[in-house]
């Protein structure tokens, strides 16, 4: 008997399956059955997109010393040398270059959200799907299929766990980090490349339930990317472990004391998991790429600064008090000048103070500079939770209302509720080129190199080998 359902590339008739005894079964299932052909348009592209805004992340985060740390120690371990760092050129095992090039990404809070919530799935899906390329042999329509194959399990696992999400710390479920998501992204995507089967597939998912953890109290420091390396780590170990036939309990993400109950608190719910595929794929709805460095949950705020703030056309002195309101209103608890880098991507004062001084919020933020001029610290102290906030309805819980009030009486508002370059406004390829030649040069690689690699990156369907891709980036 032939059962029809709507695919992402029309009405497509499949043979009939039994319902599966488990989640992890059901949704390898569903995931395996995904072909680059039935990809629409727009997964393709937002595909391409997560490859060219991780690498310019990751460039820009190569110098940080976190990720030199456990750079240095996956050269130092050695090991089959199959896939490359970036902008290194050393050849390390599979599970170490996923693991240090997802580092680099995240260490500089430069690379992408989900507008859910702040888990940076395409990193991981991009840094393990470029290193199991370069080990596999796999086309560029391989690459792009994984990694939006891979998107959708990891949203699939978000909707399913369903917490109380705290959208800046990445929180989920009890005080753990949004990296116990995303690293079902990666394991989804290499099993992908892996060509593992049903079974295979869903115990990889399995060993990643039972693997991936992460502190969200360590996202204000070094441990924040460390879990983003763990995650690719994870997947690639569990997806190398499935294709070998490594087998555990099937059930692990649905029965009691199993993965969604312990993430969510509650009785697990697998109606998202096991759902069948429409045109309503994960990545086309909530991808979310940075345009500007630091927590994206709060680029919504800033963003209504810059208009509030070029409405006004005032100087900074001139500025009596910086009102903000809407969901993210919690997180300017924290009135201090940050210290660093690490504390400035997190502080929306910081963000809000620098938006009115320089009526602009970019890349260049996130230096000393900036962070120390005593303007800075002046409307930082101005910065407070607005006392009679506009009623406003948010469609996406990081929008934000932000109000300038200058000396003279004046009053200037703005809203933003999703940011630029996020799925609900469209992604353009003009920001992601923009973002691409601001960062890439940080990687020390030569101009035409780099331009050479964003070239094959806006083609990538049409190339038949993805593993050139990374032997640019040395």
């Amino acid at each position: 008997m032939l059962k029809t359902v709507i695919s992402a590339g029309g009405i497509v008739p499949f043979a009939g399956l039994a319902q599966p005894a488990n989640a992890a079964m059901g949704l390898a299932r569903i995931l395996n059955r995904i072909k680059f052909s039935d990809l629409p348009p727009l997964p393709v592209k937002y595909a391409k997109v997560l490859i060219a805004s991780t690498l310019a992340s990751a460039a820009s985060g190569s110098q940080i010393g976190s990720a030199r740390i456990v750079r240095e120690l996956a050269k130092e371990q050695g090991g089959k040398p199959d896939a490359p760092i970036w902008f290194d050129g050393a050849r390390v095992p599979v599970n170490e270059a996923a693991r240090v090039n997802a580092m680099l990404s995240d260490a500089a809070a430069s690379d992408d959200s989900d507008l859910r919530n702040v888990a940076h799935t395409g990193t991981c899906v991009t840094a393990v799907g470029l290193a199991l390329s370069a080990r596999t042999g796999a086309s560029g329509q391989d690459l792009l299929g994984a990694i939006a194959t891979g998107y959708e399990a990891a949203g699939r696992i978000a909707e399913a766990v369903s917490p109380t999400r705290e959208a800046l710390s990445g929180s989920w479920g009890h005080g753990f980090h949004a990296s116990v998501i995303v690293a079902f992204g990666g394991v989804v995507a290499a099993a992908k490349l892996l060509g593992l089967t049903d079974e295979q597939m869903a115990n990889a998912i399995g060993l990643t339930a039972t693997t991936m953890g992460g502190l969200a109290i360590g996202t204000n420091s070094w441990a924040r990317e460390y879990h983003a390396g763990n995650a690719a780590l994870c997947a690639v170990n569990a997806s190398l472990a499935g294709s070998r036939g490594y087998t555990v309990n099937p059930d692990i993400l649905e029965a009691p004391g199993g993965f969604l109950a312990v993430f969510s608190g509650s009785p697990a719910n697998t109606a998202s998991l096991t759902r069948e595929l429409t045109a309503d794929w994960e990545i086309a709805r909530y991808l979310a790429i940075k345009l500007a460095p630091g927590a994206h949950a709060l680029h919504p705020a800033v963003e209504a600064a810059i208009d509030a703030v070029r409405q006004a056309e005032v100087r900074p002195e001139e500025v009596a008090k910086i009102l903000v309101s809407g969901p993210q209103i919690r997180t300017i608890a924290n009135s201090q000048a940050p210290k660093d880098m690490v504390e400035a991507i997190h502080s929306l004062p910081y963000f809000l103070a620098s938006a009115v001084t320089d009526r602009d919020f970019s890349w260049i933020h996130t230096t000393s500079e900036k962070i120390h001029r005593p303007i800075i610290t002046r409307l930082i102290g101005l910065v407070e939770s607005d006392p009679a906030p506009k009623a406003v309805h948010y469609d996406w819980s990081w929008g934000a209302t932000v109000t300038i009030l200058t000396k003279s009486g004046a009053k200037y508002t703005s809203t933003v509720d999703a940011p630029r370059g996020s799925a609900p406004r469209g992604i353009e390829w003009s920001d992601i080129d923009a973002k691409y030649a601001a960062l890439m040069p940080q990687s020390h690689i030569s101009g035409t190199r780099i331009q050479e690699a964003l070239q094959m990156i806006h083609d990538f369907e049409f190339v038949k080998k993805a593993s050139p891709l990374t032997d640019l980036l040395v």
